[in-house]
């Protein structure tokens, strides 16, 4: 018969420990040079700091961590789960820190479990290496620091989750891959098809990551924060910063379904084609209520490429790199609305589209041929600066229209508006200038003195 509980101190006590069932494990203090183990079904680990050179706990069902942190190498695992177990009951992390991946996979034999976790860390993570990447829109995308992701092909098989306070990364060291990772069995169109996650509340942190994609690489990205196909979020909050460092690396990504995404602390990408927010999927409401941020070539702030969104709102979005659009509807849309600016300082640029490297202008606000948005609202102004670009160009349909702070092109060459042929908008109410600052003096002008205005449908 097992004892029911145990301190442990060395690596020797933890591995007769686990190798006794103990239910109830205490680590008192730091635990080096104990190989990695596996704890039976409905053991709890708490306590104290494990230091591994490779694989670190391997979790059954129905087992907690609390109050642990568990270091190894940054490719490495820190945390997984047995693939050979049926059911993994209720998996508890809480105020768990690792170096090192965690992992919750459903693969093998396994076809249900729940995860509970709040107050987790993964100080960093390398997850460059790992062999099995999801697929979809033209890309592979990279494993997160923080990993649950259902691989079952069979559509029966559901993980279910609550994750709370996750965090990834420093900006000294980000975790090199995705930051959160959450997503179900998808087939190669990015679509779900096949075993599910369901999460009922994802609650994220400070993110901080840099896939190291290779610059001009087109079939491979990462991302701060990523609901995949196959998964349903029905409400997501990043509550601290998500920046993102690298080439192809996203800040928030969807290509599952979610209920309401909102954000609270700031959007950042740094690297080129890093767009701030991007959808593939669905979502119903979509909040972002700091700014977003991107200083990389190609790299824009939002783009609904694909699937539903019912309503969108941002603070305000600045890109500063060429071919870096502010926003671009791809997608028919019901209300977007932006409180402050929209804009752009960058010209002509490549940017990655949907696996392909694509030259793009800086628009500020683009609605494609095949978008729409029902209600339009820009509470400050739309803005470009860079050379040879559109500051707004439409060619779906836009309902109704408010831009408050009108729509300025202020680059050389630049229009403040292009309406294409399939275009549906009406702009009479709306200020609109044309202000080319190459042929301006500021020297000798005043900016009080400058009213050059246009108002045709080509701006």
């Amino acid at each position: 018969m097992s004892e029911h509980a145990v301190t442990v101190s060395t690596a020797r006590e933890l591995l007769a420990a686990v190798g006794a069932g103990v239910e109830d494990i205490e680590v008192r203090g730091v635990i080096v040079g104990a190989p990695g183990f596996t704890l039976a079904p409905g053991v709890s680990l708490r306590g104290g700091t494990l230091q591994f050179g490779a694989r670190g706990v391997r979790l059954t069902s129905d087992n907690t961590l609390e109050d642990i942190s568990i270091l190894t190498a940054d490719e490495e695992a820190a945390i997984l789960n047995d693939t050979g177990v049926t059911d993994l009951g209720t998996l508890t992390l809480r105020n768990v820190t690792t170096r090192g991946q965690i992992v919750i996979l459903a693969e093998d034999r396994v076809r249900a479990g729940h995860v509970q976790a709040e107050n987790v860390r993964v100080i960093t993570a390398d997850l460059r290496g790992r062999f099995h990447r999801p697929h979809g829109f033209g890309v592979d995308v990279l494993q997160g620091g923080f990993t649950l992701w259902n691989r079952q092909a069979d559509p029966e098989v559901e993980l279910t989750a609550e994750l709370l306070e996750i965090s990834a990364g420093t900006e000294a060291e980000p975790v090199y891959g995705s930051g959160i990772f959450v997503g179900g069995h998808g087939g190669r169109d990015g679509r779900g098809a096949g075993g599910t996650v369901h999460v009922t509340r994802l609650r994220t942190g400070e993110v901080h990551t840099d896939g190291a994609i290779p610059a001009g690489t087109p079939d491979l990205i990462s991302a701060g924060v990523f609901v995949l196909s196959g998964a349903t979020v029905d409400a997501v909050r990043t509550a601290g910063a998500v920046t993102t460092y690298g080439p192809n690396d996203m800040v928030l990504d969807n290509w599952g379904s979610v209920g309401t995404w909102i954000a609270t602390g700031e959007v950042a990408s740094h690297g080129p084609s890093g767009i701030g927010v991007v959808n593939f999927g669905d979502i119903d409401t979509l909040d972002v209520r700091a700014p977003i941020v991107t200083t990389g070539r190609g790299a824009r702030g939002f783009n609904l490429y694909d699937g539903t969104l019912r309503e969108a709102r941002f603070q305000s979005i600045r890109t500063t790199g060429d071919g870096s659009i502010g926003i671009q509807i791809s997608r028919p849309m019901g209300r977007l609305a932006v409180d402050g600016d929209v804009t752009t300082s960058g010209g002509e640029g490549l940017s990655l589209v949907k696996g392909v490297q694509m030259t793009l202008p800086a628009i500020a606000l683009s609605v494609t041929g095949t978008g729409s948005v029902d209600a339009l609202r820009i509470g400050g102004r739309l803005v470009t600066a860079g050379a040879n670009v559109v500051t707004l160009e439409v060619g779906g349909r836009v309902g109704e229209v408010s831009i408050a702070g009108g729509v300025r092109a202020t680059g050389a060459g630049s229009r403040a508006v292009a309406l294409l042929d399939s275009a549906d908008i009406d702009i009479a109410d709306i200020d609109i200038a044309d202000i080319d600052l190459a042929d301006i003096d500021i020297a000798d002008i005043d900016s009080a003195d400058i009213d050059l205005r246009s108002s045709g449908p080509r701006g």
